[in-house]
């Protein structure tokens, strides 16, 4: 017959002995437990006789771990741990997760593409949070982002590259045919400027005119890139964006590349994650379907 585990002290003592070892004080410990404090008090006593050792150490406004209920605490915290960990994996996963992505890949590259998502993973509940502010794993409930950056992007995060950065200029097909091809004749000057909050357009310039920069008929300023794209398929003006959120709109005849020039800036679109997500199978399968989708 199995031996059984040995006499374990009073589990609910410990539960309780935790907690007053993060405040230090019973009023509280008693406040998080939602009990008196007279019973938190009377189950340190119980757990430190059952013990036979003195694990705080009473002070006039305080309490004071002794040395002996500093080295247990560490080890009941650890398993805890155990418990909740193997708590967790009973569970089934929830199929869903939270993406974090900035506003321009939600609506030029990720929202066209949800249809295929969802063929492809129609059990994942896929939660968008389009924002410029970078989101907190943590705090923000985020499970997966695509971030705009160099490496690293931060400690404890996976990161794998989604697409390389290469910016090209674009315009509608209509304005080029009635101010004249961009990159002939002395015509750019014509073409109002569409920027975005990156601003890379004077070094797009010298790159594309390096020996005489052109002056330019107007600067109109966007907080987003997808703003001066819109404005860009309108005719109000030339974008500057990367490849692969204009690759539709230049298929579908709305946007036409107007210039051969190509202005790599080193800072690339990544999807990040936490080395120890929360759903691991919906984060590995949204990662994958992002890849195919890249091309990558």
């Amino acid at each position: 017959m199995a031996e059984g585990i040995r006499r374990l002290p009073s589990l609910n003592g410990l539960r309780v002995f935790e907690v007053v070892t993060r405040y230090l004080n019973f009023r509280l410990a008693a406040e998080e437990i939602g009990v008196t404090q007279g019973a938190v008090a009377q189950q340190i006593r119980g757990l430190e006789a059952e013990l036979g050792l003195k694990l705080f150490d009473r002070l006039p406004r305080t309490l004071a771990l002794t040395e002996a209920g500093q080295s247990y605490v560490t080890n009941v915290r650890r398993a805890f741990e155990l418990i909740s960990d193997a708590t967790e994996t009973l569970k089934p996963e929830q199929l869903h997760l939270t993406i974090s992505v900035t506003p321009t890949f939600a609506s030029k590259w990720l929202i066209p593409r949800l249809p295929d998502f969802t063929a492809a993973q129609p059990n994942i509940d896929l939660r968008i949070l389009a924002s410029d502010r970078i989101a907190n794993f943590q705090t923000d409930a985020v499970d997966l982002a695509v971030r705009y950056g160099r490496l690293p992007l931060g400690s404890g995060l996976n990161a794998e590259l989604l697409f390389e950065n290469v910016l090209i200029a674009v315009g509608s097909p209509l304005l080029v045919e009635k101010l004249g091809p961009p990159g002939q004749d002395g015509n750019f000057p014509r073409y109002p400027l569409l920027h975005d909050a990156h601003d890379s357009w004077p070094q797009f310039l010298e790159l594309a005119f390096p020996d005489n920069l052109p002056t330019t008929a107007k600067n109109i300023r966007f907080n987003q890139t997808s703003l001066a794209l819109e404005a860009a398929i309108a005719g109000q003006g030339l974008a500057l964006t990367s490849t692969f959120f204009v690759e539709d709109d230049i298929t579908s005849g709305r946007l036409l590349r107007v210039l051969p020039t190509e202005l790599t800036v080193g800072s690339d679109f990544y999807v990040v994650s936490p080395r120890k997500p929360r759903h691991p199978a919906s984060v590995a399968a949204v990662k994958s379907w992002l890849a195919d989708a890249a091309g990558r």
